[in-house]
């Protein structure tokens, strides 16, 4: 029986040889920089945004810059390794997780959430945008106050 940790060393393990892939698919050279950003991106549960990835990727690449990241980070949105997370006109945020889901903001700490609700998979698009355009991901986003905000407003009342 495989203990946790070696179970995500092997799914590691597995999306970085995707990776690989998908970056040669796309006509992209497999370079250091690129491995480093994609690995602290799908390690990450905080949907970073580039100065997060950046200082992070830092520790393993200490010359790399801001300006590399980013445009990192746009090239794997690009080839469908990543997605931006969509919102309301803060730093753009970045998602290495391309299973099924959705996303909740806080928008008092900015807090993003992962969830999944699986009728928000089947969102039927109207005819009138299928007629017009080609719809290439259907996305679901809700914005509000997380749980730990909530509490912080409630015991700040008090």
């Amino acid at each position: 029986m495989l203990n946790s940790s070696s179970r995500n060393s092997g799914q590691l393990k597995e999306k970085m040889d995707a990776f690989r892939m998908r970056c040669r698919a796309a006509g992209l050279k497999v370079t250091p920089q690129r491995m480093a950003v994609y690995k602290v991106l799908i390690e990450s549960k905080q949907h970073p945004a580039a100065h997060m990835v950046f200082r992070k990727v830092r520790e393993a690449i200490p010359g790399i810059s801001l300006d590399t990241v980013n445009r990192t980070l746009l090239t794997l949105s690009k080839i469908g390794a990543a997605f931006v997370v969509e919102g309301s006109g803060d730093a753009k945020r970045f998602d290495g997780n391309l299973e099924s889901h959705q996303h909740f903001k806080c928008i008092k700490c900015k807090r993003i959430v992962d969830f999944h609700h699986e009728p928000f998979d089947n969102i039927e698009v109207p005819a009138g945008i299928k007629k017009k355009f080609t719809v290439l991901r259907k996305t679901v986003y809700f914005e509000g106050i997380c749980d730990s905000c909530l509490k912080k407003t409630s015991a700040d009342s008090v």
